[in-house]
């Protein structure tokens, strides 16, 4: 099995993917990311923590949260969920406030397959347009952000299936 997250953005193209497999069910990987209590404990890259003021799992609900980062900076987070087909996919917009404008929105499909013991996670993230992805690739650093959020959701889960 891969060891490691792995994360691309295909040059011109305006989307970034990311996918780690972990080993773990799928029915668990699922409520990992759908379970407040949970995913605030792993998301987002090393150093940051959460709070998850509102967690809605379902077609038109909603995902509030804010991203502490290690500087003490915090990030205002949006996801407004499009589609839930437990446990196989989750389809949501992502974006910092409610406005519609928002630069920094972008559209992610998340999938999960089983295979024997493992399951494979995939993040598919499409932007507004290839330099908007960049802009997030340079400011945020997405890339290596991603990675290491699907890096912590492993360490978490195999904390929990040991």
């Amino acid at each position: 099995m891969e060891k490691g997250s792995s994360a691309i953005a295909p040059a011109g193209d305006a989307i970034i993917i990311v996918r780690r497999s972990v080993e773990a069910p799928r029915e668990l990987v699922w409520r990992m990311w759908t379970e407040p209590q949970h995913i605030a404990k792993w998301w987002g890259p090393n150093g940051f923590t959460n709070t998850v003021h509102s967690m809605d799992v379902r077609p038109g609900g909603r995902w509030v949260y804010v991203m502490h980062g290690p500087d003490g900076t915090d990030y205002d987070n949006l996801i407004l969920y499009r589609e839930v087909v437990k446990p196989e996919r989750l389809v949501y917009d992502h974006s910092g406030s409610d406005a519609p404008d928002d630069p920094h929105r972008f559209h992610v499909v998340v999938t999960f397959k089983e295979k024997d013991s493992t399951t494979e996670v995939v993040m598919h993230s499409t932007f507004p347009s290839v330099e908007a992805r960049d802009a997030v690739v340079r400011e945020f650093g997405a890339l290596e952000g991603g990675k290491q959020t699907l890096d912590r959701f492993a360490a978490y889960i195999a904390a929990l299936v040991e």
